[in-house]
Protein backbone atom coordinates (compact mmCIF):
# COMPACT_ATOMS: atom_id res chain seq x y z
CA UNK A 1 0.00 0.00 0.00
CA UNK A 2 1.51 3.67 -1.04
CA UNK A 3 1.28 5.51 2.01
CA UNK A 4 2.97 9.53 2.67
CA UNK A 5 3.35 11.28 5.83
CA UNK A 6 0.11 13.04 7.00
CA UNK A 7 1.45 16.19 6.58
CA UNK A 8 1.24 16.24 3.11
CA UNK A 9 -2.86 15.19 3.16
CA UNK A 10 -3.78 19.21 2.92
CA UNK A 11 -2.13 19.82 0.08
CA UNK A 12 -4.13 16.61 -2.05
CA UNK A 13 -7.45 17.05 -1.00
CA UNK A 14 -6.96 20.75 -1.91
CA UNK A 15 -6.52 20.50 -5.15
CA UNK A 16 -8.03 17.97 -8.33
CA UNK A 17 -5.38 14.71 -9.03
CA UNK A 18 -2.32 16.08 -10.72
CA UNK A 19 -3.00 15.24 -14.49
CA UNK A 20 -1.09 12.52 -16.18
CA UNK A 21 1.51 13.74 -18.68
CA UNK A 22 0.12 14.56 -22.26
CA UNK A 23 0.31 13.10 -25.95
CA UNK A 24 -2.24 13.87 -28.24
CA UNK A 25 -4.41 11.38 -28.38
CA UNK A 26 -4.08 8.33 -30.94
CA UNK A 27 -6.38 6.63 -33.54
CA UNK A 28 -5.37 3.57 -36.09
CA UNK A 29 -6.46 2.51 -38.81
CA UNK A 30 -8.52 -0.68 -39.09
CA UNK A 31 -5.60 -2.12 -41.37
CA UNK A 32 -3.14 -1.77 -38.10
CA UNK A 33 -5.56 -3.57 -35.96
CA UNK A 34 -4.27 -6.95 -36.66
CA UNK A 35 -0.23 -5.83 -35.73
CA UNK A 36 -1.61 -4.40 -32.64
CA UNK A 37 -3.34 -7.17 -31.27
CA UNK A 38 -0.84 -9.45 -31.70
CA UNK A 39 1.51 -7.74 -29.95
CA UNK A 40 3.19 -8.56 -26.73
CA UNK A 41 2.43 -6.68 -24.10
CA UNK A 42 4.25 -7.84 -20.68
CA UNK A 43 7.31 -6.97 -20.01
CA UNK A 44 9.34 -3.68 -19.50
CA UNK A 45 7.80 -2.27 -22.71
CA UNK A 46 4.40 -2.04 -21.31
CA UNK A 47 4.98 -1.22 -18.06
CA UNK A 48 7.49 1.84 -18.53
CA UNK A 49 5.04 3.10 -21.15
CA UNK A 50 2.79 6.32 -19.62
CA UNK A 51 -0.42 7.61 -19.57
CA UNK A 52 -0.85 10.77 -21.77
CA UNK A 53 -0.67 13.79 -20.04
CA UNK A 54 -3.76 16.26 -19.34
CA UNK A 55 -4.38 18.14 -22.43
CA UNK A 56 -4.25 22.33 -21.40
CA UNK A 57 -6.95 24.24 -22.16
CA UNK A 58 -5.65 26.51 -25.15
CA UNK A 59 -8.12 26.82 -27.70
CA UNK A 60 -11.88 27.69 -27.91
CA UNK A 61 -12.82 24.46 -25.97
CA UNK A 62 -12.22 23.44 -22.53
CA UNK A 63 -13.99 20.11 -20.68
CA UNK A 64 -17.19 21.23 -19.20
CA UNK A 65 -18.98 20.23 -16.00
CA UNK A 66 -22.87 20.24 -14.91
CA UNK A 67 -24.68 19.36 -11.98
CA UNK A 68 -27.97 17.96 -11.91
CA UNK A 69 -30.15 16.70 -8.48
CA UNK A 70 -30.77 12.95 -8.76
CA UNK A 71 -32.86 12.72 -6.35
CA UNK A 72 -32.60 11.74 -2.15
CA UNK A 73 -32.33 8.55 -0.28
CA UNK A 74 -31.72 7.89 3.27
CA UNK A 75 -27.88 7.77 4.48
CA UNK A 76 -27.08 5.14 6.41
CA UNK A 77 -24.96 7.38 9.11
CA UNK A 78 -27.19 9.59 10.08
CA UNK A 79 -30.93 7.72 9.14
CA UNK A 80 -31.59 10.84 7.36
CA UNK A 81 -32.60 11.90 3.73
CA UNK A 82 -29.89 13.11 1.68
CA UNK A 83 -29.49 14.81 -1.35
CA UNK A 84 -27.68 12.94 -4.57
CA UNK A 85 -26.20 14.52 -7.38
CA UNK A 86 -25.44 13.57 -10.90
CA UNK A 87 -22.15 15.61 -12.50
CA UNK A 88 -21.74 15.38 -15.81
CA UNK A 89 -18.17 15.55 -17.18
CA UNK A 90 -17.66 16.58 -20.98
CA UNK A 91 -14.90 16.79 -22.71
CA UNK A 92 -13.88 18.20 -26.21
CA UNK A 93 -13.68 15.01 -28.19
CA UNK A 94 -16.55 13.66 -27.34
CA UNK A 95 -16.62 12.09 -24.29
CA UNK A 96 -19.11 12.31 -21.86
CA UNK A 97 -18.85 10.70 -18.20
CA UNK A 98 -21.81 10.63 -15.07
CA UNK A 99 -20.97 10.35 -11.51
CA UNK A 100 -23.23 9.97 -8.62
CA UNK A 101 -22.15 10.80 -5.17
CA UNK A 102 -24.38 8.27 -4.30
CA UNK A 103 -21.87 5.42 -3.55
CA UNK A 104 -19.08 7.76 -5.67
CA UNK A 105 -20.53 5.60 -8.53
CA UNK A 106 -19.28 5.73 -12.37
CA UNK A 107 -22.76 6.16 -13.66
CA UNK A 108 -21.91 6.22 -17.69
CA UNK A 109 -19.23 6.64 -19.69
CA UNK A 110 -20.08 7.57 -23.61
CA UNK A 111 -17.27 7.67 -25.84
CA UNK A 112 -17.14 7.77 -29.84
CA UNK A 113 -16.52 4.79 -31.62
CA UNK A 114 -14.21 4.69 -35.22
CA UNK A 115 -16.91 6.66 -36.94
CA UNK A 116 -17.53 8.83 -34.25
CA UNK A 117 -21.00 7.21 -32.51
CA UNK A 118 -20.77 7.87 -29.29
CA UNK A 119 -22.38 4.64 -27.23
CA UNK A 120 -22.63 4.09 -23.47
CA UNK A 121 -19.52 1.68 -22.71
CA UNK A 122 -20.53 0.92 -19.25
CA UNK A 123 -23.02 -0.99 -17.67
CA UNK A 124 -25.23 1.31 -14.84
CA UNK A 125 -29.13 1.96 -14.08
CA UNK A 126 -31.20 4.66 -14.60
CA UNK A 127 -32.82 5.71 -11.41
CA UNK A 128 -31.49 6.08 -7.89
CA UNK A 129 -34.05 3.78 -6.66
CA UNK A 130 -32.94 1.03 -8.70
CA UNK A 131 -28.94 2.07 -7.31
CA UNK A 132 -30.79 1.56 -3.84
CA UNK A 133 -32.55 -1.50 -4.27
CA UNK A 134 -30.41 -3.54 -6.89
CA UNK A 135 -26.47 -2.30 -6.77
CA UNK A 136 -25.07 -3.90 -3.35
CA UNK A 137 -28.66 -3.45 -1.06
CA UNK A 138 -27.87 -5.45 2.69
CA UNK A 139 -29.93 -8.22 3.74
CA UNK A 140 -32.09 -9.76 2.98
CA UNK A 141 -32.04 -8.49 -0.37
CA UNK A 142 -29.95 -11.31 -2.41
CA UNK A 143 -27.04 -8.76 -3.26
CA UNK A 144 -26.51 -7.29 -6.26
CA UNK A 145 -23.81 -6.26 -9.28
CA UNK A 146 -22.16 -3.17 -7.79
CA UNK A 147 -22.32 -1.27 -11.25
CA UNK A 148 -19.93 1.41 -10.60
CA UNK A 149 -19.32 1.90 -6.91
CA UNK A 150 -16.73 3.01 -5.35
CA UNK A 151 -15.80 0.07 -3.35
CA UNK A 152 -14.35 -0.27 0.75
CA UNK A 153 -13.27 -0.35 2.94
CA UNK A 154 -12.34 -3.31 1.28
CA UNK A 155 -12.36 -4.34 -1.80
CA UNK A 156 -12.90 -8.25 -2.46
CA UNK A 157 -12.96 -10.49 -0.35
CA UNK A 158 -11.60 -10.97 3.53
CA UNK A 159 -11.72 -15.28 4.10
CA UNK A 160 -14.25 -15.93 6.96
CA UNK A 161 -14.70 -12.20 7.56
CA UNK A 162 -11.69 -12.29 9.91
CA UNK A 163 -8.28 -10.66 10.51
CA UNK A 164 -5.84 -9.96 13.21
CA UNK A 165 -4.00 -6.57 13.29
CA UNK A 166 -1.78 -5.47 16.08
CA UNK A 167 -2.65 -8.23 18.53
CA UNK A 168 -6.81 -7.81 17.93
CA UNK A 169 -9.13 -9.67 16.09
CA UNK A 170 -11.31 -8.10 13.74
CA UNK A 171 -14.52 -9.72 12.21
CA UNK A 172 -16.80 -8.48 9.43
CA UNK A 173 -20.68 -9.24 7.92
CA UNK A 174 -20.14 -12.07 5.83
CA UNK A 175 -22.11 -11.82 2.74
CA UNK A 176 -20.53 -14.10 -0.09
CA UNK A 177 -20.01 -17.96 0.49
CA UNK A 178 -19.07 -17.74 3.91
CA UNK A 179 -16.08 -14.91 3.48
CA UNK A 180 -17.29 -10.95 3.41
CA UNK A 181 -17.50 -9.16 0.33
CA UNK A 182 -16.30 -5.59 -0.77
CA UNK A 183 -16.98 -4.18 2.33
CA UNK A 184 -19.26 -6.14 4.03
CA UNK A 185 -23.26 -5.24 4.55
CA UNK A 186 -23.07 -1.78 4.30
CA UNK A 187 -19.93 -0.57 1.66
CA UNK A 188 -19.02 2.84 0.62
CA UNK A 189 -21.47 1.80 -2.20
CA UNK A 190 -24.29 2.50 0.33
CA UNK A 191 -23.31 6.14 0.98
CA UNK A 192 -23.84 9.45 0.21
CA UNK A 193 -20.66 11.16 0.15
CA UNK A 194 -19.86 14.99 -0.11
CA UNK A 195 -19.43 16.77 -2.99
CA UNK A 196 -16.93 19.31 -4.48
CA UNK A 197 -16.70 20.20 -8.10
CA UNK A 198 -13.20 20.58 -8.94
CA UNK A 199 -11.71 22.09 -11.94
CA UNK A 200 -7.73 22.00 -13.01
CA UNK A 201 -5.97 23.29 -16.60
CA UNK A 202 -7.61 20.96 -19.19
CA UNK A 203 -10.00 18.90 -16.69
CA UNK A 204 -12.74 19.05 -14.53
CA UNK A 205 -13.92 17.01 -12.33
CA UNK A 206 -15.62 16.14 -8.79
CA UNK A 207 -14.11 14.74 -5.27
CA UNK A 208 -16.39 12.98 -3.12
CA UNK A 209 -15.60 12.52 0.77
CA UNK A 210 -16.64 9.86 3.32
CA UNK A 211 -16.03 9.79 6.59
CA UNK A 212 -16.23 5.76 7.97
CA UNK A 213 -16.31 5.41 12.18
CA UNK A 214 -14.65 3.10 14.19
CA UNK A 215 -16.51 -0.21 14.12
CA UNK A 216 -18.10 0.66 10.44
CA UNK A 217 -20.11 -2.30 9.31
CA UNK A 218 -20.23 -4.22 12.97
CA UNK A 219 -23.12 -3.02 15.05
CA UNK A 220 -24.06 0.22 12.91
CA UNK A 221 -25.39 -2.42 10.43
CA UNK A 222 -26.95 -4.79 12.77
CA UNK A 223 -23.86 -7.48 12.85
CA UNK A 224 -22.85 -8.76 16.09
CA UNK A 225 -19.18 -8.58 14.63
CA UNK A 226 -16.55 -5.74 15.43
CA UNK A 227 -16.63 -4.14 12.40
CA UNK A 228 -13.51 -2.01 10.67
CA UNK A 229 -11.05 -0.43 13.03
CA UNK A 230 -10.53 3.29 13.08
CA UNK A 231 -12.23 6.25 11.54
CA UNK A 232 -11.54 6.83 8.42
CA UNK A 233 -11.82 10.03 6.23
CA UNK A 234 -11.74 8.84 2.40
CA UNK A 235 -11.27 11.14 -0.65
CA UNK A 236 -12.25 9.80 -4.05
CA UNK A 237 -11.30 12.47 -7.14
CA UNK A 238 -12.62 11.98 -10.63
CA UNK A 239 -11.37 13.65 -13.39
CA UNK A 240 -11.63 13.87 -17.22
CA UNK A 241 -9.29 15.17 -19.48
CA UNK A 242 -9.87 15.85 -23.02
CA UNK A 243 -7.41 13.30 -23.85
CA UNK A 244 -10.39 10.47 -23.02
CA UNK A 245 -8.72 9.79 -19.24
CA UNK A 246 -11.08 9.16 -16.96
CA UNK A 247 -8.51 9.63 -14.12
CA UNK A 248 -9.55 7.87 -10.18
CA UNK A 249 -7.41 9.30 -7.55
CA UNK A 250 -7.79 7.91 -4.07
CA UNK A 251 -6.85 9.42 -0.85
CA UNK A 252 -7.25 8.23 2.89
CA UNK A 253 -6.19 8.64 6.35
CA UNK A 254 -7.61 6.53 9.81
CA UNK A 255 -7.65 8.21 13.16
CA UNK A 256 -7.31 6.07 16.37
CA UNK A 257 -6.50 2.50 15.51
CA UNK A 258 -4.91 1.35 12.62
CA UNK A 259 -7.12 -0.64 9.53
CA UNK A 260 -6.78 -2.10 6.29
CA UNK A 261 -8.12 -0.43 3.04
CA UNK A 262 -8.29 -1.58 -0.27
CA UNK A 263 -10.76 0.93 -2.24
CA UNK A 264 -11.53 -0.07 -6.12
CA UNK A 265 -14.06 0.95 -8.71
CA UNK A 266 -16.60 -1.77 -10.14
CA UNK A 267 -17.11 -0.21 -13.38
CA UNK A 268 -18.33 -3.37 -16.00
CA UNK A 269 -17.05 -2.54 -19.47
CA UNK A 270 -18.94 -3.54 -23.19
CA UNK A 271 -16.62 -1.20 -25.15
CA UNK A 272 -19.73 -2.01 -27.97
CA UNK A 273 -22.09 -0.66 -25.62
CA UNK A 274 -23.36 -1.71 -22.54
CA UNK A 275 -27.29 -3.32 -24.32
CA UNK A 276 -24.82 -4.89 -27.11
CA UNK A 277 -25.01 -8.22 -25.75
CA UNK A 278 -22.00 -10.81 -24.89
CA UNK A 279 -18.61 -9.21 -24.82
CA UNK A 280 -16.73 -13.09 -25.52
CA UNK A 281 -15.45 -11.31 -28.78
CA UNK A 282 -13.96 -8.50 -27.32
CA UNK A 283 -9.66 -8.31 -26.30
CA UNK A 284 -8.12 -7.95 -23.57
CA UNK A 285 -4.68 -8.13 -22.65
CA UNK A 286 -3.30 -7.91 -19.06
CA UNK A 287 0.32 -6.96 -18.16
CA UNK A 288 0.44 -9.69 -15.59
CA UNK A 289 2.95 -12.95 -16.00
CA UNK A 290 1.18 -14.65 -12.49
CA UNK A 291 -2.55 -14.64 -10.67
CA UNK A 292 -3.25 -15.57 -7.12
CA UNK A 293 -5.55 -18.85 -7.48
CA UNK A 294 -8.21 -19.34 -5.28
CA UNK A 295 -9.99 -22.01 -2.82
CA UNK A 296 -13.46 -23.14 -4.17
CA UNK A 297 -14.78 -19.82 -1.80
CA UNK A 298 -12.30 -17.71 -4.24
CA UNK A 299 -10.49 -16.85 -1.33
CA UNK A 300 -6.73 -16.86 -2.58
CA UNK A 301 -4.51 -20.06 -1.23
CA UNK A 302 -1.61 -17.58 -0.98
CA UNK A 303 0.32 -18.92 -3.72
CA UNK A 304 1.26 -16.48 -7.07
CA UNK A 305 1.02 -19.00 -9.80
CA UNK A 306 2.09 -18.29 -13.43
CA UNK A 307 -0.29 -17.49 -16.03
CA UNK A 308 1.76 -19.30 -18.68
CA UNK A 309 0.10 -22.30 -20.20
CA UNK A 310 -3.24 -21.86 -18.87
CA UNK A 311 -6.86 -20.02 -19.53
CA UNK A 312 -5.10 -16.74 -17.87
CA UNK A 313 -2.55 -15.73 -19.87
CA UNK A 314 -3.45 -12.63 -21.80
CA UNK A 315 0.01 -11.31 -21.93
CA UNK A 316 -0.79 -11.19 -25.55
CA UNK A 317 -4.25 -10.54 -26.33
CA UNK A 318 -6.81 -12.80 -26.33
CA UNK A 319 -10.59 -12.94 -26.97
CA UNK A 320 -12.64 -13.03 -23.53
CA UNK A 321 -14.32 -16.05 -24.99
CA UNK A 322 -11.60 -18.14 -26.60
CA UNK A 323 -10.62 -19.98 -23.27
CA UNK A 324 -13.82 -19.43 -20.58
CA UNK A 325 -15.20 -22.73 -21.11
CA UNK A 326 -12.25 -24.89 -20.91
CA UNK A 327 -12.65 -27.06 -17.74
CA UNK A 328 -9.81 -25.71 -15.98
CA UNK A 329 -10.46 -25.89 -11.96
CA UNK A 330 -10.17 -22.11 -11.59
CA UNK A 331 -12.49 -21.60 -14.59
CA UNK A 332 -15.17 -24.05 -12.63
CA UNK A 333 -14.46 -21.79 -9.11
CA UNK A 334 -15.68 -18.68 -10.73
CA UNK A 335 -18.04 -19.88 -13.45
CA UNK A 336 -15.28 -17.86 -16.17
CA UNK A 337 -12.86 -15.41 -14.35
CA UNK A 338 -13.38 -13.42 -11.63
CA UNK A 339 -9.61 -13.77 -10.34
CA UNK A 340 -6.61 -11.31 -9.30
CA UNK A 341 -4.00 -10.60 -11.58
CA UNK A 342 -0.43 -10.28 -10.10
CA UNK A 343 0.72 -7.27 -12.43
CA UNK A 344 3.94 -7.00 -13.54
CA UNK A 345 5.90 -3.91 -11.64
CA UNK A 346 9.56 -4.72 -12.01
CA UNK A 347 11.37 -1.16 -12.52
CA UNK A 348 8.34 0.59 -11.08
CA UNK A 349 8.17 2.44 -7.77
CA UNK A 350 5.66 2.79 -5.77
CA UNK A 351 3.20 5.12 -6.38
CA UNK A 352 4.42 5.14 -10.43
CA UNK A 353 1.91 4.33 -12.77
CA UNK A 354 2.27 1.46 -14.72
CA UNK A 355 -0.11 -0.69 -17.47
CA UNK A 356 -2.61 -2.98 -15.81
CA UNK A 357 -4.52 -3.93 -18.70
CA UNK A 358 -5.65 -3.11 -22.59
CA UNK A 359 -9.46 -4.02 -24.00
CA UNK A 360 -10.45 -4.05 -28.13
CA UNK A 361 -13.77 -4.13 -29.38
CA UNK A 362 -12.88 -5.19 -33.15
CA UNK A 363 -16.57 -4.47 -33.85
CA UNK A 364 -16.70 -0.70 -32.90
CA UNK A 365 -12.84 0.43 -32.45
CA UNK A 366 -12.86 1.07 -29.37
CA UNK A 367 -9.81 0.72 -27.00
CA UNK A 368 -9.54 0.51 -23.22
CA UNK A 369 -6.15 0.94 -21.37
CA UNK A 370 -5.79 1.04 -17.77
CA UNK A 371 -3.28 2.42 -15.83
CA UNK A 372 -2.82 2.05 -12.16
CA UNK A 373 -0.39 2.54 -9.29
CA UNK A 374 -1.71 -0.95 -7.39
CA UNK A 375 -0.06 -4.51 -7.43
CA UNK A 376 -3.06 -5.98 -8.97
CA UNK A 377 -6.22 -5.88 -10.92
CA UNK A 378 -9.48 -8.42 -10.84
CA UNK A 379 -10.65 -9.00 -14.47
CA UNK A 380 -14.28 -10.17 -13.72
CA UNK A 381 -16.43 -11.45 -16.79
CA UNK A 382 -20.19 -10.66 -15.79
CA UNK A 383 -20.53 -14.83 -14.50
CA UNK A 384 -22.71 -13.85 -11.82
CA UNK A 385 -25.42 -11.45 -13.97
CA UNK A 386 -28.25 -13.53 -14.33
CA UNK A 387 -30.50 -11.81 -16.23
CA UNK A 388 -32.86 -10.44 -13.55
CA UNK A 389 -31.72 -7.03 -14.04
CA UNK A 390 -32.95 -4.29 -16.71
CA UNK A 391 -30.18 -1.69 -17.31
CA UNK A 392 -29.93 1.88 -18.33
CA UNK A 393 -31.18 1.47 -21.84
CA UNK A 394 -34.09 -0.47 -20.53
CA UNK A 395 -32.22 -4.03 -22.00
CA UNK A 396 -31.59 -6.85 -19.69
CA UNK A 397 -28.09 -7.87 -17.96
CA UNK A 398 -27.57 -11.35 -18.82
CA UNK A 399 -24.00 -13.58 -18.23
CA UNK A 400 -21.03 -11.90 -19.90
CA UNK A 401 -22.48 -8.37 -20.31
CA UNK A 402 -19.53 -6.57 -18.92
CA UNK A 403 -16.32 -7.08 -17.47
CA UNK A 404 -14.28 -5.12 -15.02
CA UNK A 405 -10.57 -4.23 -14.23
CA UNK A 406 -10.90 -3.55 -10.50
CA UNK A 407 -7.52 -2.34 -9.73
CA UNK A 408 -6.56 -3.38 -6.28
CA UNK A 409 -4.13 -5.04 -3.45
CA UNK A 410 -4.72 -8.16 -3.90
CA UNK A 411 -7.80 -10.08 -1.82
CA UNK A 412 -7.05 -11.53 1.57
CA UNK A 413 -4.51 -9.50 2.02
CA UNK A 414 -4.88 -9.28 5.60
CA UNK A 415 -4.31 -12.91 6.23
CA UNK A 416 -1.53 -13.55 3.47
CA UNK A 417 2.00 -11.50 4.78
CA UNK A 418 3.54 -12.95 1.87
CA UNK A 419 1.01 -10.44 -0.28
CA UNK A 420 0.98 -6.57 -0.43
CA UNK A 421 0.08 -5.14 3.27
CA UNK A 422 -2.97 -3.17 3.14
CA UNK A 423 -2.28 -1.73 6.70
CA UNK A 424 -2.92 2.29 6.83
CA UNK A 425 -1.59 3.26 10.96
CA UNK A 426 -2.65 6.82 12.21
CA UNK A 427 -0.42 9.56 10.94
CA UNK A 428 -0.28 7.82 7.00
CA UNK A 429 -1.79 8.70 4.48
CA UNK A 430 -3.32 6.67 1.16
CA UNK A 431 -2.54 7.49 -2.02
CA UNK A 432 -3.68 5.61 -5.12
CA UNK A 433 -4.25 6.43 -8.91
CA UNK A 434 -5.81 4.43 -11.39
CA UNK A 435 -6.55 5.73 -15.53
CA UNK A 436 -8.98 4.67 -17.88
CA UNK A 437 -8.26 5.72 -20.82
CA UNK A 438 -10.26 5.54 -24.51
CA UNK A 439 -9.14 5.47 -27.71
CA UNK A 440 -10.20 4.05 -31.14
CA UNK A 441 -8.46 2.03 -33.63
Amino acid sequence: MRTRPLSALRKAIARPAAPAASLKPRTRTGAALAGVLVIGMAGSLAMHQAPLPAAASGGTCSPTITTTPFGTTIEPYTGKPAQVFQYTLTNCTGMQVKILNYGGIVQSIAVPDRHGHAADVVLGFQTLNEYVSQDSPPPPAPGGPYFGETIGRYGNRIAKGTFTLDGNTYTLPINNNGNSLHGGFVGFGNHVWAPTVVQGNGTVGVQLKLVSPDGDDGANVGCSCTGYPGTLTMFVTYTLDSSSQLRIHYTATVAGKATVLNPTNHSYFNLAGESSGDVYAQKVMINADSYTPTDKTQIPTGVIAPVKGTPFDFTTPQTIGSRINESDPQLLIGQGYDHNWVLNRAGLQTGQLGLAARAWDPASGRELTVWTTEPGVQFYSGNFLTGSIVGISGHTYRQSAGYTFETQHYPDSPNHPNFPSTVLRPGQQFDSTTIFRFSTF
